[in-house]
Parts: C-alpha cells; sequence; structure tokens
C-alpha cells in the first residue's frame, strides 16, 4: 500500500485513454424521436454509433426521455464534440 507522501496527482485528462469506446447520455423531450436523433447526430461528427447499444427511460412523468449511446472515438477533441453537437440541438436539455 502506498504511502500519502507517495500517491501522485493525475494529470488532466487521464481519466480517458483515447481510441476508445464511450458512453454518453441525452436527455430532452419526450415528444421527439430522441432514440433516433442521438445516434444521428454523433454519427454526423464522424463518430462510430454502437447501434445495439441504444437504450432509453422516460421520466417519471413522461414528459422527458433518456437516451444512452455507445461509440468509438478517436480523440478527447471528438469526445467533445459528441457533446457539444448533442447540446446544440434544441430538442436535448443535458448531456453526460
Amino acid at each position: 500500500m502506498k504511502e500519502l507522501g507517495e500517491i501522485k496527482p493525475q494529470q488532466q485528462g487521464q481519466g480517458f485513454q483515447f481510441p476508445g469506446e464511450f458512453e454518453i447520455t441525452a436527455m430532452g423531450n419526450a415528444s421527439v424521436d430522441l432514440k433516433a436523433r442521438v445516434p444521428e447526430i454523433l454519427e454526423g461528427v464522424g463518430l462510430h454509433v454502437l447501434h445495439e447499444t441504444v437504450r432509453h427511460r422516460h421520466s417519471r412523468e413522461g414528459n422527458f426521455l433518456s437516451v444512452t449511446v455507445s461509440f468509438r472515438c478517436e480523440s478527447r477533441e471528438q469526445y467533445d464534440a459528441a457533446h457539444a453537437a448533442l447540446r446544440a440541438d434544441a430538442d436535448i436539455r443535458y448531456t453526460l
């Protein structure tokens, strides 16, 4: 076991390793087809979407829908572009 003085802080960005497979969740209006739209947006920024991983869940009241999908990307820039592209959509409120 390491002593506290031996533990070095992680450098920024070390939590992700690229290239790799990542998961993203987009939450938005249930009245639009986010199950189809989220993968389309990700493909539109050049990412390889793993369509078999798409899953969704409605909010308790049914007004919102969360869509989770896995995708492959080569760099942190592509990962950040995925979040930016989804957040730019008027019907998507949040991404995780």
